[in-house]
């Protein structure tokens, strides 16, 4: 049985940037999240069409991040070293942040948007302009033969169906490949109470406990767990077909349940909580920013992310606390946040003197943000946060 836990408001498509155009017709859904007793899954309680999400005005480039650069590179060399890999196949091939890792001969690339995939295929890298499903699998396995290694980051937990995602992974990986797969983690999700990981690409938030119950209804299992930074804390899984036997199970498998499970999210009392803390967040964050707004000072938000997007419209922020947000991603430049309408604008043009405060729309990208920003904060600016609570760094 599905039980909502969380409940975030009308809430709007976080890739749709607008014009002033745009504004009369723009898509509204509601956004609240689900737990599953029986799986241990956490859902939306209404999916989004993914064709009005992944389409050929996806906004996001994984590589304008010094720090997904970094670890894209790193994993793929890992792969490299550890798998020596014949054949590859990455699903979510975004920019080609991953896929430029390696030879245009060992690696084949899916990504459903179409902008992202005409410039992988520019780059001169076999790219499936498709989603994930079992028809797709068996059209590259008839093209390229099965997959060594399946690699996918930040995108399985974005397709409904996973059911379907894991047949189709089993249907394209040899006996012997390995499916790893990287998504953030529930777990550092409702430590940090980042409600803000919630939005309408996350159609589910995983923990290591369902993802054990899911990929063993699809022969899979569980090898291995890393815990990462990226995205304010992910998981990166290791999975092999149950047929395999020459690959051990990593003491990380257990440790990682044993911690979900001393965290009680196989219990609806952990999910109730969260929520409580939610609320406060959201209180607190209000009350910070009209109190400094009273003091007239001037705050702006640092990127047009679209986890700020969750938060903005479930506090009903916009441009009566938050003057303007700046991205340095050109295409989003110019246009309105999707649901609160805030402007938003280069880095060069409104990221200067008159700023007081910076919201951290990128709170997940702090470290590099604070190297990056010296000039801001040895003048006395400072950043707003609300991860893990509302505070002013």
């Amino acid at each position: 049985m599905i039980k909502k836990f969380l409940d975030l408001g009308r809430q709007p498509i976080t890739n749709a940037y607008l014009t002033e155009n745009d504004l009369s017709d723009e898509f509204l859904f509601h956004l609240s999240v689900g737990f599953d007793e029986e799986t241990k899954l956490v859902s939306l309680m209404e999916f989004v069409k993914p064709q009005m999400m992944f389409n050929d005005t996806y906004a996001h480039r994984a590589s304008m991040s010094a720090t997904m650069r970094e670890s894209f590179t790193e994993i793929a060399l890992s792969i490299k070293q550890q798998f020596k890999p014949a054949k590859v196949l990455e699903i979510g091939s975004n920019d080609g942040v991953f896929i430029k890792n390696f030879n245009k001969d060992e690696i084949v690339a899916l990504e459903p948007c179409g902008n992202l995939a005409e410039m992988t295929k520019q780059m001169g890298y076999e790219t499936y302009p498709y989603f994930w499903n079992t028809e797709i699998a068996k059209k590259i396995i008839k093209n390229h033969g099965k997959m060594d290694i399946v690699y996918s980051a930040n995108t399985l937990c974005h397709i409904e169906d996973l059911k379907g995602v894991f047949e189709a992974l089993n249907i394209v990986l040899n006996d012997s490949g390995v499916l790893i797969f990287e998504d953030p983690s529930l777990y550092d999700l409702l430590r940090n109470t980042s409600y803000d990981q919630f939005y309408d690409e996350h159609a589910h938030l995983f923990s290591v406990i369902a993802l054990k119950d899911i990929l063993s209804k699809s022969n899979f299992e569980i090898f291995k767990v890393e815990n990462l930074a990226t995205h304010g804390g992910s998981n990166r899984i290791y999975a092999k077909k149950t047929s395999t036997h020459s690959i051990k199970i990593d003491k990380s498998v257990e440790q990682n349940i044993q911690k979900e499970l001393d965290f009680e999210m196989d219990k609806m009392t952990a999910y109730d909580n969260f929520a409580q803390r939610v609320k406060t967040s959201k209180d607190d964050l209000i009350s910070l920013l009209t109190g400094l707004k009273r003091q007239g000072k001037k705050i702006i938000s640092y990127g047009a992310t679209y986890k700020s997007t969750t938060i903005f419209n479930y506090c009903r922020i916009g441009t009566d606390l938050i003057d303007y947000i700046t991205d340095t991603t050109p295409n989003k430049q110019g246009k309105l946040s999707p649901g609160s309408h805030i402007p938003i604008i280069s880095p060069e043009e409104g990221f200067n003197d008159s700023v007081d405060y910076a919201f951290l729309g990128a709170w997940n990208f702090y470290k590099e943000i604070m190297n990056k920003e010296t000039e801001f904060i040895n003048r006395g600016g400072k950043f707003i946060t609300h991860v893990p609570h509302v505070k002013v760094l």
